[in-house]
């Protein structure tokens, strides 16, 4: 990413669409042959020589053309940037160059997705207890977890593929988009050597929706993965325990208290998930422009997009380093679960009573009653007192009242939603 935005890389893609679009005029026989040639032999740019230039100018695109100008001959330096104007250069070059950092962002998102469905795949047996509010609720399998944030990804992957093919477009249409200094086909030969469409209307600029699309994908996709890092961060809390983001050999978490062990880089994903999310205003307000064009959404651009795709690369590298290294705790998972004394139970019990004919909201306040009086004295369980009590006994055999604290009902279903969402055949 960082060689992709550099200053160097952004005048060479300029310089490509300006040798392409000499070739295209040769093909039509309006520059002379051999031109096009002799430029992509010769034609040269070095961003210094190009700040030296802009320096006086104040225009950047100027200070390129004189720039390139100096490497070649004055008779064909007179066929560079014929009949364009500088935002034809400009917005096609950084089409190419927002689609290829777009394309690493998605070859990472792939990335991650597989080492998710990874441990989607090895947890689904896995049982762990559900929560709601930060409550206990009901068992489910941890599996679970790692198959939604699989298919919220594959959302990310898909929005993220159709900006990008909104931003696969080019325009060499002129000031106003209407072509008055150069024929369709100049455009034509351009997009398709570059692998990218000619926009079917423009002004000056590429309409600035598309790159919006862009931020709010990544906007969208860091709210992801600040989602997982979030829930890591949460697990990792000592009173949890059952996630451990990787913890190298000779790592320290603490500079007073050696034996911490903190999820630095879940952290790390959240607070840059926030900045990330940032973006999206300042594309918002890029897409309304004066008449054919102002400049305005230029400057945020020169910041907005590579720092955009550049977090969102590194949120997806840290993520994968994160899920493909961390520490899962099955065994403290079961012991959280049996944390309740199996109150998190109720549920199956209130309908058992429910079945064998005792109105829902009695059953309600028997089941709570209980559950509420085992939560403030521990000395007698849930299912003891619930064992105890006249009216379930007389509805629930000791035998069935067993039955309802078993995990396996839960996990029941488990391979069929792994099914259906195509995590498994």
């Amino acid at each position: 990413m960082k060689t992709l935005w550099s200053d160097q890389n952004r005048y060479e893609r300029w310089l490509e669409v300006e040798i392409l679009a000499a070739e295209a005029w040769e093909s039509l026989g309006q520059v002379p042959v051999g031109t096009a040639q002799r430029l992509r032999d010769r034609a040269r740019v070095d961003a210094a020589r190009v700040d030296a230039h802009e320096a006086v100018y104040h225009h950047d695109m100027l200070a390129f053309i004189s720039a390139v100008a100096e490497t070649v001959d004055d008779e064909d330096a007179k066929y560079i940037h014929f009949g364009l104007t500088s935002t034809d250069v400009v917005d096609t070059a950084l089409a190419s160059l927002l689609t290829e950092a777009l394309d690493l962002i998605l070859e990472g998102l792939e990335g991650l997705r597989e080492a998710v469905k990874e441990r989607a795949l090895e947890n689904r047996a896995v049982a762990a207890i559900g929560r709601t509010h930060g409550i206990h609720a009901e068992p489910t399998s941890h599996g679970l977890k790692w198959a939604l944030w699989w298919l919220e990804l594959g959302r990310d992957l898909e929005r993220v593929r159709h900006a990008r093919e909104g931003m696969a477009v080019m325009k060499l249409s002129g000031p106003v988009g209407n072509y008055a200094n150069l024929p369709p086909a100049i455009e034509e030969f351009v997009g398709a050597r570059m692998g990218l469409r000619p926009a079917p209307l423009s002004t000056q600029v590429l309409q600035r929706d598309r790159h919006a699309e862009v931020i709010t994908s990544l906007a969208i996709l860091g709210s992801t993965l600040d989602k997982i890092a979030t829930e890591i961060r949460h697990s990792q809390r000592t009173e949890v325990g059952e996630l451990e983001e990787p913890f190298s050999a000779g790592q320290r978490g603490s500079s007073a208290m050696p034996h911490k062990k903190n999820p630095i880089k879940c952290e790390q994903i959240s607070g840059l998930a926030r900045l990330l999310r940032g973006y999206v205003v300042p594309a918002l307000e890029d897409m309304p422009l004066w008449y054919e064009r102002d400049i305005s959404h230029s400057s945020v651009e020169r910041v907005l997009l590579p720092d955009a795709t550049t977090l969102a690369d590194y949120l997806l590298v840290q993520m994968t380093r994160v899920v493909k290294g961390l520490t899962i705790r099955a065994d403290r998972m079961r012991e959280n679960l049996e944390m309740t004394g199996g109150l998190v139970f109720s549920g199956k019990v209130l309908l058992a009573l429910v079945d064998r004919g005792m109105t829902r909201d009695h059953a309600y306040d028997v089941v709570q009653r209980h559950a509420m009086a085992a939560t403030g004295d521990r000395s007698r369980t849930f299912r003891v007192r619930l064992m105890e009590d006249p009216e379930v006994q007389a509805l629930i055999s000791r035998e069935d009242l067993a039955a309802l604290f078993d995990i396996a009902p839960y996990l029941s279903q488990v391979d069929t939603i792994y099914r259906r969402i195509g995590l498994i055949d």
